[in-house]
C-alpha cells in the first residue's frame, strides 16, 4: 500500500473497484465507486461495518449527479449554493442506479460535496460518484491525517491520496428537508448549526441507536479502544482518584496530571480550532499506557455542539 497524491493511480485503482482513501476537509474516507455494488461491499468489509448503516455519496457538484437522483428540492439548491463544497451533506430522494447497499435500501442517499483540492480535482475526472465514509474500522475514532489511516487499514486499502491534516477534523453536518420545506439536522457536524439557521427554521434530531435515517447516527461511535468518562473534569478527577488516567480538556491544563497524560484542544478556546485536533487527541489518548480518559464538555454553541455529539457518543456504553 502507497501514500502519495497520484491523482492518475487513485483515478485507474476506483475504476478497478479497489478502495482508496481520500481526503476532505472533515476526516479522511475510505472511497469506492458508489455504482459498483462490489466495490462499495469492499467498503463494509474493510470497515467491519454493519449493512444497516448507509453510506455518503461524494461528487465534485451537484449536477454530476443529477441524473442519479428523483428529485432536488429547492432549499436542498440553496443549501449547496451557500455551503457546498463543505462539511454539509443532504438526504436527497434517490434513482435505482445507486446500489441499496449505499442507502440501506433507503429512498434518499447522502450527498456531499468536499472541500478538498485534491478531491475535487479527482472527482472530476470520474465518470462516477464516490461512496466514502470514514476511513476507520466501524465505531472507532475518525481519521484526520494520511498515516491514521494506514495505522489501521493498511491491509485493505490500495491507495492513500494524501492530502495533509484535515481543516475542520469533524465528520459533515447532515440535513435532510421535509416536505414542508423545513431542515431536519440529522447527525451534527463542521457545519455549524446557526449557520443554516440563517437559511430557515431548523430542527436538530439526536441518534438512533438502530436503523438509522442516515450515516453516522448510532449511538456508540467515534469511541477509543479505552473506556472514556465525559462530564466536568474535577468531578471525573475526584471520583477516579486511584486510576492512571489521561485528560481530554477543552482549554485548561490540569497540575495533579502528568503532563504528557493531557491533551488540550485549543489552549485559546478557539472552537475551531478545538474541532480540528479532536480525534488526533483521542487516538493520542488511546495509545497511552492508561486505564482511562476523562474528558471535559465544550460550550455548547457553534462547532462546541458537534464535538460535544463526538464526545457523547465516544464515551456510549
Amino acid at each position: 500500500m502507497k501514500i502519495g497524491t497520484d491523482l492518475g493511480k487513485a483515478k485507474a485503482l476506483l475504476e478497478e473497484g479497489k478502495l482508496v482513501a481520500i481526503p476532505t476537509e472533515t476526516v479522511y474516507g475510505l472511497a469506492a465507486n458508489a455504482l459498483n455494488e462490489d466495490a462499495v461491499l469492499r467498503i463494509f468489509k474493510a470497515k467491519n461495518r454493519p449493512t444497516f448503516d448507509p453510506l455518503i455519496i461524494h461528487a465534485a457538484s451537484l449536477e454530476q449527479v443529477r441524473p442519479l437522483l428523483r428529485d432536488v428540492p429547492s432549499l436542498a439548491e440553496r443549501l449547496f449554493n451557500h455551503f457546498a463544497p463543505g462539511p454539509l451533506t443532504i438526504l436527497l430522494p434517490r434513482t435505482h442506479q445507486i446500489p441499496d447497499l449505499v442507502t440501506a435500501g433507503l429512498g434518499t442517499v447522502a450527498l456531499r460535496i468536499p472541500r478538498h483540492p485534491l478531491t475535487l480535482e479527482l472527482l472530476k475526472t470520474l465518470d462516477f460518484p464516490l461512496a466514502a465514509p470514514s476511513a476507520n474500522p466501524f465505531g472507532y475514532v475518525s481519521p484526520t491525517r494520511p498515516d491514521h489511516v494506514a495505522a489501521q487499514l493498511e491491509e485493505q486499502v490500495s491507495y492513500i491520496l494524501d492530502g495533509g491534516p484535515a481543516e475542520v477534523g469533524l465528520e459533515s453536518t447532515i440535513v435532510q428537508i421535509t416536505s414542508e420545506d423545513k431542515m431536519h439536522v440529522l447527525r451534527k457536524g463542521g457545519l455549524p448549526i446557526e449557520n443554516l439557521e440563517a437559511l430557515g427554521p431548523v430542527k436538530v434530531f439526536q441518534h438512533s441507536t438502530s436503523n438509522p435515517r442516515a450515516p453516522g447516527m448510532l449511538k456508540s461511535h467515534y469511541a477509543p479502544r479505552k473506556p472514556l468518562k465525559l462530564g466536568y473534569l474535577d468531578e471525573l478527577l475526584a471520583g477516579h482518584p486511584n486510576q492512571r488516567v489521561g485528560v481530554l480538556a477543552f482549554k485548561r491544563t490540569i497540575p495533579e496530571i502528568p503532563a504528557a497524560q493531557q491533551r488540550i484542544l485549543s489552549p485559546e478556546g478557539d472552537l475551531a480550532e478545538a474541532a480540528r485536533n479532536l480525534f488526533a487527541a483521542i487516538r493520542s489518548l488511546d495509545t497511552l499506557d492508561i486505564d482511562l480518559i476523562l474528558a471535559e464538555w465544550v460550550p455548547e454553541k457553534g462547532l462546541g455542539r458537534a464535538i460535544n455529539d463526538r464526545l457523547r457518543r465516544a464515551s456510549a456504553e
